[in-house]
């Protein structure tokens, strides 16, 4: 039976062929952009890995049902939970990474093997990481790790080192179209819209499609950097201590990450490109922009974005990170 996953075949057929000529690694490490599909892919994985027909998966055996479920005894999955009381982040502790490697010394139960899945582990701290080093380097024989991330340089080299890297990228714009219309039954001018958005995110596509809000906020957000534009340096302060105090280190990333996108089809527009646009809904903006902004500038502010996110994630003050990014930008 085929994998349910759309893209990707390239992985899909590597990772069928190790498991039909029996030459599994013992670590599998999926990176790529959030929404691109690696937790489709480490799903659909999980289930050929545990399923006890000679072709797998069937979808009909006691495994395959479990799995479906959520409930396999041989599936074991940790991935980051919130804390924080300033700003909330997503982190993986020791506590758990300590719990499957007490769980992975363990026989499987209903299969032949026991599949670890640890998902988003850049979000590990480094001691969580170093714990789990040692049953990386040695797990035990009925083991198969599955590990995601977005990018491996996020992780320490000796962890990447031990991993089988199957690095995904982002869907052709039409593939993420055509799924949303025929598979998910979105209109083709929404279907349109999100999958200029998405930049080949699947997954991240489907999940805005449902989230009204999301778009909702998606557009306050869009006409807020255009009230930044001409607003005055107290004003500017104030939006960074509001960003700084919405409590969670993905809004704030979530935020970047779409001005981020806007500013470089500013760039694209500004030097007359036929590239395609990330927010080709904004586009009476993106000209007017362009008209006053050159390709040099937009790219600045790019780059300018792209380092505060940086920042963010090394845990500097931020609203103070805010602060210089807003004052930084041109005022018009």
């Amino acid at each position: 039976m085929p994998w349910n996953l759309i893209g990707h075949e390239w992985a899909t057929q590597m990772l069928q062929r190790d498991l039909a000529q029996d030459r599994l690694r013992h670590a599998y490490l999926f990176t790529g952009p959030a929404g691109v599909g690696k937790r489709t892919l480490v799903s659909e994985f999980s289930r050929a890995l545990l399923c006890a027909a000679p072709q797998p998966p069937c979808n009909n055996c006691r495994n395959c049902q479990l799995v479906a479920k959520g409930s396999h005894a041989d599936l074991l999955t940790v991935s980051p939970v919130e804390s924080g009381k300033r700003l909330r982040s997503a982190k993986i502790k020791i506590e758990p990474i300590r719990q499957l490697v007490y769980d992975l010394s363990l026989k499987p139960v209903e299969a032949q093997r026991r599949v670890a899945c640890l998902l988003r582990f850049d979000a590990a701290n480094p001691e969580s990481a170093n714990a789990f080093l040692k049953t990386l380097e040695e797990p035990p024989g009925s083991t198969v790790i599955l590990m995601t991330a977005e990018r491996a340089d996020d992780l320490l080299p000796t962890i990447v080192s031990r991993c089988e890297v199957i690095a995904l990228r982002p869907l052709a714009l039409e593939t993420v179209r055509e799924a949303l219309i025929t598979k998910w039954l979105v209109p083709a001018e929404r279907a349109d819209l999100l999958a200029h958005l998405a930049g080949g995110r699947l997954g991240w596509a489907v999940r805005m499609n449902g989230d009204e809000s999301a778009l909702e906020a998606r557009a306050q957000r869009l006409d807020d950097l255009s009230a930044l534009l001409s607003a005055s340096r107290v004003k500017r302060f104030a939006y960074a201590e509001k960003l700084a105090r919405e409590g969670s280190l993905d809004r704030i990333q979530d935020a970047l990450d779409l001005w981020l996108s806007f500013w470089r089809d500013v760039m694209l527009v500004s030097a007359r490109t036929s590239a395609p646009l990330a927010n080709p809904d904004r586009m009476e903006d993106l000209h007017l922009l362009a008209e006053q902004i050159s390709p040099a500038l937009a790219g600045e502010v790019v780059n300018s974005i792209r380092e505060t996110g940086e920042l963010l994630e090394k845990n500097v003050n931020t609203r103070l990170a805010l602060e210089v990014l807003l004052l930084d930008w041109p005022r018009l």
